[in-house]
């Protein structure tokens, strides 16, 4: 299926402006998928996982979460703490409206959902807690515990990776299994960022 695809600049309920990719399904949409960055912003990689899913028909959207507070910002693979930085400065809340803005650009009548990666993949679960969204997908979330003083409003999958004991240790699987009894939980013999293909971690 033949995707279209554009940067745009949405506007959140506060007035802020964002910009976000947008690759939208040929024909008509299955649904809306939101695309939840890792603490490196809107990169190229990202833009290639929005296009697969467009391409399996859903009008999918990557928001630059990053413009909060650190506009036109993409951090290299290789400078992790320069990200961790940036995305230490940004209010949750505020990334709320941020994703609700995204929500109301894909909403094509059918629902949408979101998907996370690290950075993203926590605050997915905040999101199937807080917006009208039909399913959340959390990749190796991290500060999941953070998240999990509300029940989310919709299904949640989790994918986590066995030797990633730092951002997703056992006991963090476990307080979201017992928080999400649920939820869909699946842990794979890898490490943390097994799903981003340009990076060395990559797990195929």
């Amino acid at each position: 299926m033949a995707t279209n695809e554009e940067m745009i600049t949405l506007v959140a309920s506060d007035g802020h402006s964002l910009d976000a990719f947008v690759a939208r399904a040929e024909g008509t949409a299955k649904g809306g998928l939101i695309i939840l960055q890792e603490i490196f912003g809107l990169t190229d990689q990202l833009k290639s996982v929005a296009r697969s899913y467009a391409a399996d028909g859903y009008t999918t959207i990557v928001p630059a979460l990053f413009d909060r507070v650190a506009p036109n910002t993409v951090i290299p693979f290789d400078a992790p703490n320069d990200g961790r930085e940036v995305m230490m400065k940004l209010d949750v809340d505020k990334v709320m409206l941020d994703i609700e803005a995204a929500r109301t650009a894909v909403n094509v009548g059918s629902g949408v959902s979101v998907l996370g990666f690290c950075f993203g993949g926590g605050i997915a679960v905040k999101a199937a807690c807080t917006l009208d969204i039909i399913s959340a997908v959390s990749f190796y979330g991290t500060r999941l515990t953070n998240f999990l003083d509300t029940s989310p409003k919709c299904p949640t999958l989790f994918h986590f990776g066995e030797t990633d004991t730092m951002n997703t240790p056992p006991e963090v699987i476990a307080a979201v299994e017992n928080a999400i009894p649920n939820a869909e939980t699946h842990i794979y013999d890898a490490g943390h960022a097994f799903a981003n293909d340009a990076r060395p971690t990559y797990v195929p």
